[in-house]
């Protein structure tokens, strides 16, 4: 089931890729969205390219996208696409390779196909329910490390620049790596042990990464150990914490040491 879902949602992600590319070495003219939210004319493209392959295959399913005017009219859809045609803008411009393209669907609530493809490394990480997660169509899992002190736990670098990993640093190894979504892809292909962040995240930010966490073996909630569930009339969902399942409780224990407020 939902492999030729899992085939649209590859090849639209390829179609932005592509778009993103060639925006790449050029001259970019930025724009913002809100503060300290920037966009790009590879944003918006690579947004129409997903919709239109997406749409032309389901046309029936709803649409959440990061670049598309919101409409009520997906809450009313049984299936959604979730998508982020460029999460991590900031990297994109800084030339950062840490950026990638986010494509899921969801059905009742919950992702089931789900492709995060890195275009730079042209490198495709995608999963659909019940048959695991690929990297490039090979098979990966998490990780198995437990100790939080061994664990590489990948960090955002705006959060760090303003302090919020300070004190995570003395009790694993926190590493700088970029957008959310590439984030979780490393962590369910076993590259890295977890990463976690505090501050709200949008659903196109972790929709792609949470099946691909789930279907390698990983654990996702929110920030206060709640399963996340997508297509909510509001995106925005309380942060997050991914890692493997030997390292989910220990790395959740540890936030609630640090932060002093146990999740609810």
């Amino acid at each position: 089931m939902l492999e030729r879902e899992l085939e649209v949602a590859v090849a639209a992600a390829r179609a932005a890729g592509v778009v993103i590319r060639r925006y790449y070495d050029t001259p970019l003219d930025v724009a913002q969205k809100g503060k300290d939210h920037p966009v790009t004319a590879a944003d918006v493209e690579a947004d129409r390219e997903i919709h239109a392959i997406v749409s032309r295959a389901f046309p029936e399913d709803g649409w959440l996208s990061e670049e598309t005017a919101d409409s009520t009219d997906r809450l009313e859809r049984r299936r959604v696409w979730v998508v982020d045609p460029l999460d991590g803008t900031k990297e994109f411009i800084q030339h950062i390779a840490e950026f990638c393209v986010c494509v899921a669907l969801v059905e009742d609530g919950h992702p089931c196909a789900a492709v995060t493809y890195d275009p730079v490394r042209d490198r495709v990480y995608a999963a659909r329910r019940g048959a695991g997660t690929t990297v490039d169509g090979t098979p990966v899992r998490v990780s198995a490390t437990a100790d939080p002190r061994a664990a590489r736990v990948l960090a955002s670098r705006s959060e760090d620049a303003r302090g919020e990993w300070a004190a995570y640093r003395p009790h694993c190894r926190v590493e700088l790596t970029g957008s959310v979504a590439f984030k979780l892809a490393l962590v369910a292909a076993g590259d890295a042990d977890a990463t976690f962040s505090l501050t709200p995240k949008n659903e196109w930010d972790i929709c792609s990464g949470t099946l691909l966490i789930q279907e390698a073996g990983g654990i996702i909630t929110d920030r206060y150990g709640q399963p996340l569930r997508f297509n909510r009339p509001d995106p925005l969902r309380p942060g997050l914490i991914a890692a493997n399942a030997a390292l989910y409780e220990p790395l959740t224990a540890l936030i609630r040491r640090v932060e002093g407020a146990p999740p609810r």
